[in-house]
């Protein structure tokens, strides 16, 4: 099997409606310019004498994130973001178990989603100059397990 290198371009990204469960929303797809995936860990330090001073640990949790970013794209008759970006700006006001919303991202080649049933939004800063279009980016915190879902 042949392998080779794909276009971060051709990801799609989905937002699960708070106002529609089970409603998926695609978040800006000719708006978005850069993502990135992160991985996070915590470990428990089970280092002893019997180490000789060696540094010893577990990995006891381990967490994931991923951060979009582009620009904001809004109707310039009625105002009205992007949709998707309208759910992704609500949500980021949200507290509590009203937080979390379901995520979900895949190549446009890919047969299935990378679910995240449970995730939390933090939008990052919105700006630009004098000659730039307005940046818009968000970051998408997984609470929960991964899991997938078939593409129709």
């Amino acid at each position: 099997m042949a392998v080779d290198k794909y276009n971060a371009r051709d990801v799609r990204f989905q937002i699960e409606s708070y106002l529609s469960p089970g409603t998926w929303v695609d978040i800006a797809p000719l708006a978005i310019n850069t993502w990135s995936k992160s991985e996070e860990e915590e470990t428990a330090d089970i280092t002893t004498f019997g180490s000789a001073g060696q540094a010893e640990s577990w990995k006891q949790q381990v967490g994931r994130s991923l951060t979009i970013e582009g620009f904001r794209l809004r109707d310039p008759a009625t105002g009205a973001l992007d949709p998707g970006q309208a759910l992704v700006e609500a949500m980021n006001d949200r507290l509590g178990p009203d937080s979390l919303t379901g995520f979900r991202f895949a190549h446009t080649n890919d047969t299935t989603w990378v679910v995240w049933a449970k995730a939390r939004i933090t939008l990052g800063d919105t700006g630009g100059g004098n000659n730039d279009p307005t940046s818009w980016s968000a970051t998408f915190t997984r609470s929960g397990a991964s899991s997938t879902a078939a593409k129709p």
